[in-house]
């Protein structure tokens, strides 16, 4: 017997669509290895509409007033809390995350961030006019940018689809959005809740492959690209959005490092470290998975982490007792098992390495020491539930290893000294910096990194700001 698959469908100026050329992919569920919706291929007819009704829409939501953007975000977390459970199966479904944390974990904080726009729609400030220049006054106006072409990311694809839309939509710009070609269920599903609220074209979603991103990108119509992503896709949106000037915003790889110093409560850190590295497989650039530990506890820490590897489980979304589901594709499970399999001799795997089973693509959670800092594991990203261990002498050491890589987007120092804990907080080359704690984030503080892990922000004021541009008007007080 064949089940019928799921047909999601672009959504461009208000309407649910096919591709113009009538392509399709097929969407498959990672906890079970099978195919569950037919997805869009979208191509280059499809991007030119999408843009399109972008750009017709652009002038009335950009002249909306502040207090109508923020009643029109307000109606939309509404409708997505009202709708949380259907969110949470189309999110579950296409990424096969444990339904009960993305209910708990996912959904309250995107609502949440979503008021938080709407909020910050009303509360743009800037220099107050004044004479700079005798007989002149200046002021300051700061305005959407205009059409914003997005690519959202597999990892958190309806977390990552608000970070993107609502600081957009908030400044009065409007948003052409891409899901990942492997998680589009959930984005589509947003469409449609949207759908009810915003104007026609304000809002549109186009799905497909790195093609339809670069075709995104390359089009002139948007003013600005903002992608999260792989270090090489950001690399790649940089030039050719260069060819045009376009405005760029980049949340890209990362490579935390987690600094346990002798005097942190090493229960506490442990237990801690292990939920951040192993949450949502470890597909998070934030995750704690490059761990750095005293040399004088080094022996300590690791025997009671590989303890909690080995109490932490992955399965299936309906089972409650899990930390995390399966990784997102059959490519980023070969990944994972290729750093471990490529270990250099004097690593040793303490927990895990191994797949899980033989239906999805879970892996287990797996804690690897013995490493030295040129060693790939600790240079590249892994992307999944591995936490590696390295053991430093000093202050100066950990700081060198903390910072000798080529991501930095977060970190994490751990230790009861308030004056070393200031100390490393200043010299860690690392977008944030989390004492004694690793990973919670909030929609008031700013996220993004450094290096090779991007550019701009997320989240807070700042990522508000990112979708604006700022004029000068001078006018003469002669009339």
């Amino acid at each position: 017997m064949t089940t019928e698959l799921r047909r999601l469908r672009n959504y461009i100026g208000g309407e649910f669509k096919d591709a113009a050329d009538g392509r399709t992919t097929e969407v498959v569920n990672p906890a079970t290895g099978e195919a569950y919706a037919t997805a869009p291929l979208s191509g280059q007819a499809d991007v030119d509409a999408a843009m399109a009704a972008a750009a017709a829409a652009f002038p009335a939501w950009r002249d909306t007033t502040p207090s109508e953007r923020q009643k029109a975000l307000l109606k939309i977390a509404d409708a997505f809390e009202a709708r949380a459970d259907e969110l949470v199966a189309a999110e579950s479904e296409n990424t096969g995350k444990p339904l009960g944390l993305t209910a708990s974990e996912e959904l309250p904080p995107m609502v949440d961030q979503i008021r938080f726009f709407a909020g910050a729609a009303r509360l743009l400030e800037g220099r107050s006019a004044g004479e700079y220049m005798e007989g002149m006054t200046s002021i300051v106006r700061r305005e959407p940018v205009g059409v914003c072409a997005q690519v959202a990311p597999w990892n958190y694809p309806m977390m990552m689809a608000v970070w993107k839309f609502a600081p957009a939509i908030a400044a009065g710009n409007t948003v052409v959005l891409k899901p990942s070609d492997t998680t589009p269920a959930s984005t589509v599903l947003m469409a449609e809740i949207i759908d009810s609220v915003l104007p026609k074209g304000v809002f549109n979603v186009i799905c497909g492959d790195r093609e339809t991103g670069k075709a995104m990108v390359e089009h002139s119509t948007p003013a600005m690209a903002s992608i999260t992503g792989s270090v090489r896709a950001g690399m790649q949106v940089a030039e050719s959005a260069s060819k045009d000037v376009k405005r760029v915003h980049l949340e890209l790889g990362g490579k935390a490092p987690v600094v346990v110093f002798q005097d942190a409560d090493i229960a506490k850190a442990v237990e801690d470290i292990a939920v951040a590295g192993y949450f949502n497989a470890g597909q998070d650039c934030t995750a704690a998975t490059r761990v750095l530990v005293h040399e004088s506890i080094h022996d300590e820490f690791v025997s009671a982490l590989a303890k909690a590897a080995s109490d932490t489980k992955t399965g299936q979304p309906d089972d409650e007792d899990v930390l995390y589901g399966p990784l997102n594709n059959p490519n980023q499970l070969k990944q994972v098992a290729g750093f471990i399999e490529r270990l250099p001799a004097h690593a040793k795997v303490e927990a895990g390495g191994h797949q899980v089973g033989e239906k999805g693509f879970f892996y287990a959670p797996t804690v690897v020491s013995g490493l030295k800092q040129d060693d790939e594991i600790i240079q590249n990203e892994v992307f999944g539930p591995v936490i590696t261990v390295q053991s430093f002498t000093d202050e100066a050491q950990a700081l060198e290893y903390a910072n000798g890589v080529e991501f930095a987007l977060a970190s994490s120092v751990w230790t009861k000294d308030h004056g070393r804990a200031m100390r490393m907080s200043k010299n860690l080359d690392f977008g944030c910096v989390w004492i004694n704690t690793h990973i919670p984030l909030v929609a008031e503080m700013p996220h993004g990194g450094f290096k090779k892990s991007g550019y701009g922000k997320d989240l807070s004021a700042y990522g508000f700001e990112d979708y604006t541009r700022i004029k000068h008007v001078m006018t003469s007080l002669d009339g």
